[in-house]
């Protein structure tokens, strides 16, 4: 299930170029809004935050232990980075960490979710909000988390915290020299500049 990019079959249903092959080239939400316009952003979003979520509600359906729910929301959050439908090239994962971190514990779901919102309002750059949120996101499971199931969620929260984190290394260093894109800049119309920045 983590292997279904949201982002590629839903330009495929609307005729749209393939997102691995245009702006950015990665198949997440923040390319298809900038090649392909807010509906199927919004579409690609909320695809790959229940990719997150569902695999673990199944997992819970069947009475499963609590690690076993965590790691079968590593195991989505890995499919999305290495899709095996698509030759491993996935995206950075932040929509399906999001939909791991709410069906784990949605309290610290709701935390992580509401840094990105507010990072991306303050800041406008899809790169911060996805560094601060899951920057933080280990401290919010710590913080909210029962002491029974500690043990169980934090130590895969931080390794999903650190995949992102390791995954954005590139928008780290397009930030680092200042050239990094926010959302007001980027458009289908400057999809060309928007490979030189990623």
């Amino acid at each position: 299930m983590g292997s279904i990019s949201s982002a590629i079959l839903i330009c495929r249903v609307l005729g749209l170029e393939d997102p691995r092959s245009t702006g950015s080239q990665n198949p997440g939400t923040t390319n298809v809004l900038r090649v392909a316009g807010k509906l199927a952003a919004i579409a690609t979003l909320l695809g790959d935050i229940a990719k997150g979520i569902i695999p673990i509600l199944i997992a819970a359906e069947l009475n499963a232990p609590p690690i076993v729910l965590a790691l079968c929301g590593f195991c989505a959050f890995l499919g999305h980075l290495f899709p095996v439908y698509f030759d491993f090239r996935g995206g950075k994962g932040v929509a399906t960490a999001m939909g791991v971190a709410l069906a784990l514990h949605w309290p610290a779901g709701l935390l992580v979710i509401g840094t990105w919102i507010g990072t991306i309002a303050m800041t406008r750059t899809a790169s911060i909000a996805a560094l601060v949120s899951w920057a933080a996101a280990p401290i919010y499971f710590n913080l909210t988390v029962p002491t029974a199931l500690l043990s169980s969620y934090l130590p895969v929260i931080a390794a999903i915290s650190l995949l992102l984190i390791l995954s954005h290394r590139q928008n780290m260093l397009s930030l680092y020299r200042g050239n990094e894109r926010s959302f007001d800049e980027g458009s289908p119309d400057n999809s060309n500049d928007d490979k030189k920045h990623h």
